[in-house]
């Protein structure tokens, strides 16, 4: 860090990213990063194999059940996920993708009971470390394109929404002025 700017922590400072063009970047990302990334994605999603089926949970969904500091736990780990995307030079939109994967398990670890099994299931530490080594592979405009598929699915989903609301307040004004309730 410099003089000028002793309070600034700057990320590749602390963990300064292989240069382009290693061996570890032309073999898809089996560099230090990437390590890290599946290392974390494993023990939070895919820790433990339940016995007699090929599904496997992690310690996020078992985290869960403690509420609020298992959730930060979990997350703590993911963001450290998100941090070596942010390393390797992964795009905005994708990096938002990532981070929205974690928010919605940070959400489904909010509901009771439920809440935990669904983390399960959505794994969002899996779903980001392919996000990353996907990148990583070079599969850059994969990984863009299907993430503005997403952004858009999410656009019509919430305009769908939204139109729903609009329609649901005009019937309730009818309703209203209907019954004699509102002149």
């Amino acid at each position: 860090m410099s003089p000028d700017q002793p309070d600034r922590i700057i990320i590749d400072e602390i963990l300064p990213p292989k240069p382009k063009g290693s061996a570890a970047d032309k073999l898809g990302g089996s560099g230090p990063e990437s390590e890290i990334a599946r290392f974390l994605a494993k023990w939070l999603d895919n820790w433990l194999r339940i016995p007699g089926t090929d599904f496997k949970i992690g310690l996020d969904p078992l985290l869960a059940l403690f509420p609020g500091v298992g959730s930060a736990v979990a997350s703590g780990g993911g963001l450290i996920i998100l941090v070596e995307a942010l390393r390797i030079g992964i795009s905005l939109p994708v990096l938002i993708r990532m981070g929205g994967n974690m928010l919605v398990n940070t959400l489904f670890d909010f509901l009771p009971v439920g809440g935990p099994i669904v983390s399960a299931f959505f794994k969002s530490n899996v779903r980001n470390l392919r996000l990353l080594q996907d990148w990583q592979a070079g599969k850059e405009h994969h990984v863009r394109r299907s993430t503005t598929r997403m952004f858009v699915l999410l656009g019509v989903f919430i305009t769908f929404l939204f139109a729903m609301l609009i329609g649901l307040f005009a019937f309730y004004v009818w309703l209203l002025q209907a019954t004699g309730l509102v002149k």
